[in-house]
């Protein structure tokens, strides 16, 4: 075993909430340790946004997060903004795009991102240790410890930075709520985020529609969310059913209004204008003939809908606003994009990410109670909560 080497902080997790509060804290003059258990740094930046890494959302706001104390980020993210990490890419030179809902892009690949991080590291003289296997962490005397294969390491400040249990096979574990737990933080129950949803019973037919998918709104109590929803052979998927996914809970039903763009009334507008039309027909004026085809067969209103009573087409009309799905689960962090719940920020300093009761921990990123919506919100909670545990440190 080596001897101890001593540092101004440890930082574990070289993802992107890791990197950033390591650049920032090593620019400051800190003498830094990151580490990973990962081969590389940046590992689900890599795959993020198709592998151009959706890196922030100008439509940042607390209101798009999260959390069972929903004020506890508006803090790090009013301090640094989605303009600030944009001004970082232009810096290295990265070209960029916005797509739709405010979505910014690399124009080339993710590996960018780590690179421009990694490039931000070395100007800080930051020391960065993969591969490396954590073992023991501990504190005592007002410093922390960690050892890591066969050096150990300590510092007055350690921050958590490893992330959650989304995406396992990727490396993903719950090691930073073990370790909250060890120093006397409480963990929220955390569950799948950003998932698909699963079908079964009577429900499972829409499996026949796999691969089909429709511009939609997807509502789950008061959230709701106007994109595409996706049919899988599992149940339901897409940007719309990820987005719903956060708020669901199991038991609850989720309401998809199939003709979001369709006013109040249309079907009985449509008996008027066109009244040997079917209902089968109108469907598929609007949607993929997949789904207007077992959506009518679901109605079950046949013939011509100038024969049909109001009351029916009503009926037919509100279920099509409002069609209720009881996902019977999710296909879990296996498929999740990020975990929600995590490590309690009743513990933690808004200001500054540290433990209120233990100075100088530091818990960032995806390891805290903080979830964002999808299109680049979470990179920018990493990239706003690193950077302010690093101007504590």
């Amino acid at each position: 075993m080596q001897p101890a080497a001593s540092y101004d902080a440890i930082i574990l997790g070289a993802g992107a909430a890791g990197l950033m509060c390591a650049a920032t804290a090593g620019q400051r003059g800190r003498r830094v340790l990151l580490l990973d258990h990962a081969k590389r740094p940046g590992k689900k930046i890599l795959i993020s946004g198709g592998g151009r890494c959706n890196f922030t959302n100008l439509g940042v706001a607390a209101d798009r997060f999260l959390s069972k104390n929903p004020h506890f980020a508006k803090s790090a993210l009013s301090r640094y903004t989605p303009r600030d990490f944009l001004a970082l890419v232009e810096r290295h030179g990265i070209a960029w795009h916005e797509k739709t809902l405010g979505q910014l892009f690399c124009d080339g690949s993710s590996r960018q991102i780590v690179e421009m991080l990694l490039a931000e590291c070395a100007k800080g003289d930051v020391e960065i240790a993969c591969h490396a296997a954590i073992g023991a962490v501990g504190h005592a005397d007002g410093r922390f410890s960690v050892s890591a294969g066969a050096r150990t390491a300590t510092a007055p400040a350690l921050v958590i930075a490893t992330g959650g249990p989304s995406i396992p096979k990727m490396g993903a574990t719950g090691f930073a709520y073990d370790l909250a737990r060890q120093f006397g933080l409480k963990v929220v129950q955390p569950r799948p985020a950003l998932v698909p949803l699963t079908l079964s019973g009577e429900e499972a037919l829409f499996r026949e529609l796999s691969g089909v998918s429709a511009e939609v709104v997807a509502r789950c109590g008061k959230a709701a969310f106007r994109e595409a929803a996706l049919f899988t052979h599992r149940g339901l998927s897409g940007p719309a059913i990820l987005q719903i996914s956060s708020y669901w809970q199991r038991g609850e039903r989720i309401g998809i209004d199939f003709l979001p763009d369709h006013p109040a009334g249309w079907l009985l507008g449509a008996k008027r204008a066109t009244p040997r039309a079917t209902l089968r027909r109108l469907l598929g004026e609007a949607l993929p003939e997949r789904l207007a085809g077992l959506l009518a067969a679901r109605l079950a209103l046949e013939g011509d809908i100038g024969n049909l009573p109001d009351r029916a087409l009503i009926a037919a009309q509100d279920r099509l606003g409002d069609w209720r799905f009881t996902p019977d689960g999710s296909e879990g962090f296996a498929k999740a994009e990020v975990t929600a719940g995590g490590i309690d920020t009743a513990g933690l300093s808004s200001r500054t990410m540290e433990a209120v009761r233990l100075p100088g921990l530091h818990v960032i990123g995806e390891a805290v109670d903080v979830t964002g919506w999808l299109g680049g919100y979470n990179f920018q909670w990493a990239w706003a909560s690193g950077w302010v545990a690093a101007q504590n440190l």
